[in-house]
């Protein structure tokens, strides 16, 4: 066994304390703050997933809302939205961004024309609009979902999901997750998902990277990975700081 797999399993032994230990964090975010609950953005992925089920855990179903927002979404993410808030018994809603999304991005391109991932990132800033008005109107707190690999490369939209008010996953590797999300019930077909922001038809994270999680993750747990990954991992990481750092200013 080697380094990488020697912790995962470490991981796996101590995965219950580990939840107890989130669970204190978001009780202490919430309730230390006199705040009634957290809304959580629903993907039908993996990363919402565990912040949802961990929320339900430390807070209860009734103060935890759940928001699926699809914008030209795959059936599939629809579908394993559903199956999770059947799971956990997240109270889950659905707000559609797509007309937004339509009237918005023509305006935009009446002044300068977009490409596909800028599109795809106003929808994440269009769904990060709809979580905020809720928590707003209900006196709750956003749930960051964004794991420790997303955040080490900045793989995150600067405005949408890289946007929140406090993180219980920030420090789980996309593999940390997924052992999780076994300890917590989420649906399988969830945890072994091919990872997708849903940003536009066909999108999985590893694809447009350039490398695959374990890659990533090898390198946060173990400081080795495949050198070309390792140069990518590096380059990415070092032209995201803006997104880690608070926002400059004299």
């Amino acid at each position: 066994m080697d380094k990488f797999q020697e912790h995962l399993a470490n991981y796996q032994i101590h995965v219950k304390e580990d939840v107890e230990k989130r669970i204190a964090f978001i009780r202490e975010q919430i309730d230390g703050n006199g705040l009634g609950g957290a809304v959580v953005g629903i993907s039908g992925g993996i990363d919402s997933a565990v912040t949802a089920a961990l929320c339900v855990r430390a807070l209860g179903s009734e103060r935890v809302i759940g928001i699926w927002l699809p914008a030209y979404s795959q059936t599939v993410h629809e579908t394993d939205s559903k199956r999770l808030a059947e799971a956990i018994g997240l109270n889950l809603h659905t707000v559609d961004v797509g007309p937004a999304y339509d009237a918005l991005v023509p305006a935009i391109e009446a002044v300068l024309g977009l490409d596909d991932k800028t599109k795809g990132n106003t929808k994440a800033r269009l769904r990060m609009t709809v979580l905020y008005a809720i928590a707003n109107q209900k006196g709750y707190l956003v749930a960051d979902t964004c794991n420790r690999s997303e955040i080490h490369v900045g793989y995150m939209t600067k405005g949408g999901d890289g946007l929140a008010d406090f993180n219980p996953v920030a420090s789980l590797t996309k593999h940390e997750m997924r052992i999780l999300a076994a300890e917590l019930g989420v649906p399988g077909e969830i945890i072994t998902k091919p990872p997708s922001a849903d940003l536009w038809e066909g999108q999985t994270d590893e694809q447009e990277m350039g490398f695959t999680y374990e890659d990533l993750d090898r390198l946060l747990i173990t400081g080795e990975t495949r050198p070309e990954a390792k140069e990518r991992i590096d380059y990415l990481h070092r032209i995201s700081e803006h997104k880690r750092n608070i926002m400059p200013g004299i």
